[in-house]
């Protein structure tokens, strides 16, 4: 970290990497996901660099990390990864604003194939933090001195109905985050995605399943509907309104709400949401895919 004060400030630049997209790290990502698409023999999962933007963390990052969370994540998809290239990644603070009494850093990453300059995919991650001197007060707060506790997402005030959405809804996937898939996602090393005791020392009770996993089902379950105009032109814009949890099972739900026309194809534009057992929300929003 930057020990002379906080270098998150907009239009800071925080990084460049140039990667291979080999069958092997296809594989790995299908594998940690259970995602498992005829299209990866040719294209990569379009989230297969889905954490990219923390590849950077002291760039963008604010100091007092004791109850951070990701707050929200979109995803543009704008041509798809093929096996066998290679692109370059690039990271920007885009936006800084307070709400709610946390600070919030936006971060900007795009991928782009690195031969042509062709932009590919674009993530946006909300990060947001409690002011450093709110930390000791926030200790205090929760019932065993954690900022959120494991059963504090059936305590949160009722929000709007969501879906409004009516037309069909789209084939469900049910997924469980399991200490392994919450390694090799968020792994190798330890940290408070893959481990108790540093969970702990930011203010969790247990492991937080990471909050790109739960976009990444969503991708699946576009990519599933519809195939390679997930690829092509898929959007994503999610917020997270609760904590997943290691070992909790959810259910990957959409439901269309519209379709337009765009060009020469259409845009069907639905509902998304990531839902535990007993129906608490942990991801909601909405996405679109072009029809094929």
């Amino acid at each position: 970290m930057n020990l002379l004060g906080e270098p998150a400030r907009v239009g800071r630049h925080c990084g460049s990497n140039l990667y291979a997209i080999t069958p092997e790290l296809v594989a790995f990502y299908a594998d940690a996901l259970d995602d498992h698409s005829p299209l990866y023999r040719d294209f990569a999962p379009p989230l297969v660099h889905h954490s990219e933007c923390y590849k950077c963390l002291g760039e963008w990052y604010l100091q007092n990390l004791f109850g951070n969370l990701h707050a929200q994540q979109d995803w543009e998809l704008f041509a798809p990864i093929a096996v066998g290239s290679s692109i370059r990644s690039r990271s920007t603070i885009v936006d800084r604003y307070a709400k709610r009494g946390r600070d919030y850093v936006v971060n900007e990453t795009d991928l782009c194939d690195a031969e042509s300059g062709r932009l590919l995919v674009r993530g946006r991650t909300h990060q947001s933090f409690l002011p450093a001197e709110q930390e000791q007060g926030e200790k205090g707060q929760g019932e065993k001195g954690f900022v959120v506790e494991e059963g504090q997402a059936k305590k949160k005030t009722p929000r709007p109905p969501f879906p409004t959405a009516t037309g069909p809804e789209l084939a469900p996937l049910k997924k469980t985050a399991d200490a392994r898939r919450c390694w090799m996602f968020s792994g190798p090393i330890k940290n408070y995605h893959t481990d108790k005791e540093q969970a702990q020392k930011l203010g969790f009770p247990n492991i937080v399943v990471q909050g790109m996993m739960s976009t990444c089902f969503v991708s699946q379950l576009m990519l599933d509907t519809f195939g390679m105009g997930w690829l092509e032109g898929g959007r994503m814009s999610v917020k997270l309104t609760n904590v997943l949890w290691v070992d909790e099972t959810v259910a990957v739900r959409g439901k269309i709400r519209e379709e337009q026309p765009e060009g020469d194809r259409s845009r069907v534009h639905c509902d998304v949401w990531v839902e535990k057992e007993d129906g608490a929300r942990v991801i909601l929003g909405s996405a679109s895919a072009l029809r094929e």
